[in-house]
């Protein structure tokens, strides 16, 4: 249709196609995602008491995410695999909404952005929240995983509302 975007991860025939960026120029390119992990006001309470039978909730959780962003291209098809100079990942308990929050900031010098790395710390940051915990409640939920804002590129800023 006219006015939308090509697609630019199918060739002419449908296929699927790791877009060629070797003609791009290599930008400083950064992604923040943020996502939420909610629990149970007692589970929260064991994760910052330090009382969960597994270990350090948050520190193990902040690795995880981090070696998340390394692997992103093993693990989201189609990604190109990047030279990350910096991959940042903060989870902070909020005891009043019952949540650990967190953050994923990655930053590159790469022909392409770092979004799907950005989220993917933040999904496997999150999940590791819930792994470390599952014993203690079943329930928790992950939540609100989004991109917040990336900058650099042909396409430049972007700041979610």
């Amino acid at each position: 249709m006219a006015g939308e975007p090509a697609l630019t991860h199918l060739d002419e025939q449908g296929h699927a196609r790791m877009v060629d960026v070797s003609a791009k120029a290599t930008t400083v390119r950064e992604a923040t995602a943020r996502g939420r992990v909610a629990m149970l006001p007692a589970t929260l309470a064991l994760i910052v008491e330090g009382r969960i039978p597994k270990g350090d909730v948050l520190a193990v959780a902040r690795v995880a995410g981090i070696m998340a962003a390394k692997r992103t291209p093993d693990l989201i098809p189609l990604c190109h695999p990047l030279p990350l100079s910096a991959v940042e990942v903060s989870l902070t308990p909020d005891h009043e909404a019952s949540t650990v929050e967190v953050e994923a900031t990655v930053r590159t010098a790469a022909p392409t952005g770092v979004e799907m790395e950005a989220l993917t710390a933040v999904s496997v940051a999150a999940l590791t929240v819930y792994d470390m915990c599952k014993a203690a409640e079943r329930s928790i939920r992950i939540d609100a995983v989004r991109l917040v804002a990336k900058s650099g590129g042909k396409s430049g800023d972007f700041r979610a509302e």
